[in-house]
């Protein structure tokens, strides 16, 4: 059975996005890049990050630089970061089967953290924050050698293709989660493409 699931959190358990729009034009209309058009989100979803950054002309090599900009600008605004329906379910489900639920992100620990508690989840203690995005891998590996699982006892649940490579990477199986960020045209090599929630609690209950 399934002991650990690492998840993702923006675009994976929170809604983050249109906050994360309003922070980030915040920044660029101060820093004088390309600011987001709700208009071209389709598009945006369909590009990779690179693609992303050229078509907003912001440098990839600014990403952490900027990052704690955008995080201090949600704090400040104070905004409630709102997590996808059934997601609060499922990570109910989760725990009361005992399964270890951790979070590995790009995000900000104290913000997810917020998130948790304004949602009433109270059982989430391990909350890892990757500085750079494409370096969850390490995350992944200090985590499961913390606890001393194996990759058959974890997988990870994530809705970027750079999720899935990380995963990859740390050996373990991986769930791409529909709803999120990336569009399905993006996505190579998931061990499931999840529609629902429910089905990340299924996969688990495979072991």
């Amino acid at each position: 059975m399934t002991k650990c699931v690492i998840f993702d959190f923006d675009g994976t358990l929170s809604d983050s996005l249109q906050v994360f729009i309003k922070a980030y034009n915040n920044f660029a209309e101060q820093e004088g890049y390309n600011k987001v058009d709700p208009e071209d989100l389709d598009d945006l979803k369909r590009m990779s990050i690179p693609e992303r950054c050229r078509h907003l002309n912001f440098p990839m090599r600014n990403i952490p630089f900027a990052a704690p900009k955008l995080y201090r600008y949600v704090r400040e605004s104070r905004e409630t970061l709102p997590l996808f329906p059934g997601i609060k379910q499922m990570l109910d489900e989760l725990n009361s089967r005992g399964i270890h639920i951790a979070i590995i992100s790009s995000n900000a620990s104290d913000i997810i953290k917020n998130c948790l508690e304004l949602n009433g989840i109270n059982y989430v203690h391990d909350i890892l924050s990757s500085k750079y995005i494409f370096s969850k891998d390490k995350l992944i590996k200090k985590l499961l050698k913390q606890y001393d699982y194996t990759v058959e006892d974890a997988f990870y649940a994530g809705d970027e293709q750079r999720d899935i490579d990380a995963s990859k990477k740390s050996g373990l199986r991986v769930v791409w989660t529909s709803w999120g960020y990336d569009d399905e045209s993006l996505i190579n090599g998931p061990d499931l493409k999840a529609a629902t929630p429910d089905d990340i609690v299924d996969f688990a209950s495979r072991g």
